[in-house]
């Protein structure tokens, strides 16, 4: 597929997310563990790998240089930068300015052993740098040839809406694409920002897929895994109501179909970016083979539509306002007519 309406990037259906290739960081897997990981998921047909110069201390790059050497051009590349490398970058090695950005650049290719980057991320906001500034630079970066398409992850909604129509107005290269958390676990993004994404055409990566590993519903059973591997970053607990709804909707789904809870949480998310006018790919993140193969099983499983609204419905985040007002005002709005009145196939923006 291609990467957004905006784009001619292509990808596969899953990007491969490389945060585990390393384990400088004290846990992930080694340099053997990683090509394994890596030429499953090329066998399988995925071209799509994602990184960032802080993963594993650069490891995950470092990793990724040797894995791509030679076969460069078959995968689309994104990497990111925003955090420093490691925890002595210090203020003058982290945030978002041009003069990091570049930098940050230079020491990504160095480490990749490649001469561009199909797709930089700016991987979380500074809160100093303006957009302007930020958009600009990956301008530069493109056309110096060193990236070829720039994105936007972990930004909220009304910053890349205007980041967007400040490189469009100024003819500057487009914010192509955002990456964010997405999961049956994690709705939030329903809000805002999947429906930026829609209007305007960008590519969506939806990271941690799995919520930490909470949909596959092992740590009802037990700990094992990221809650106590990865000292409880980027995991989500069973700490309410709607969690525990979900879960108990993925299990007994998983019973209808026969299929492992990660594989209809994951074929869940298929459904979803099926439905969507842009393109939402998910970000796989496996530490073994085992994980991967559950991940491409997925790809086999197919829900119902009973199926899916239940596990929409369990999941689903409320929208608050000013969505609900919109919602209540929509009939009005429409002229009372909301049966007849076809809206636009892409959302307005």
């Amino acid at each position: 597929m291609t990467f957004g309406r905006a784009t001619g990037l292509r990808v596969s259906e899953y990007a491969l997310g490389t945060g585990t290739f390393g384990s400088r960081w004290g846990y992930g897997s080694g340099p053997q563990e990683s090509r394994k990981i890596f030429e499953r998921f090329a066998e399988a047909g995925g071209t799509f790998v994602d990184t960032a110069d802080s993963y594993q201390f650069g490891e995950s790059e470092e990793i990724l240089g040797e894995l791509l050497h030679g076969e460069r051009d078959r995968f689309t590349l994104a990497t990111k930068f925003t955090n420093g490398v490691n925890r002595e970058a210090g203020v003058n090695g982290t945030g978002n300015s041009r003069k990091t950005m570049t930098r940050a650049v230079e020491a990504s290719l160095r480490r990749l052993n490649t001469d561009y980057i199909d797709l930089l991320w700016v991987h979380f906001p500074d809160a100093v740098t303006p957009i302007e500034e930020i958009v600009r630079g990956l301008d530069d970066l493109t056309r110096s040839g060193k990236i070829l398409y720039g994105g936007l992850s972990n930004f909220p909604a009304w910053r890349v809406a205007r980041g967007a129509t400040l490189a469009e107005l100024r003819g500057w290269s487009p914010v192509t694409a955002v990456q964010l958390e997405y999961s049956l676990v994690e709705r939030t993004a329903d809000r805002e920002i999947l429906p930026v994404a829609e209007a305007l055409g960008l590519g969506a990566a939806l990271w941690s897929p799995l919520g930490g590993g909470l949909l596959t519903g092992k740590y009802r059973t037990g700990t094992e895994g990221r809650l106590t591997d990865w000292n409880r970053r980027l995991v989500h607990t069973e700490d309410g109501e709607r969690k525990t709804s979900t879960i108990d909707a993925v299990l007994a789904v998983a019973q209808e179909t026969g299929a492992t809870p990660a594989q209809v949480a994951m074929a869940w998310l298929r459904e979803r970016a099926d439905r969507a006018t842009t393109a939402f790919v998910p970000v796989i993140g496996p530490r073994t083979l085992e994980q991967l193969d559950d991940y491409l099983g997925a790809l086999d499983v197919r829900l119902d539509e009973e199926q899916y609204r239940r596990l929409s419905d369990a999941g689903a985040a409320p929208l608050g306002q000013p969505h609900d007002q919109i919602a209540a005002q929509r009939a009005i709005v429409l002229g009372g007519d909301t049966i007849h009145f076809r809206p636009p196939t892409i959302p307005v923006a």
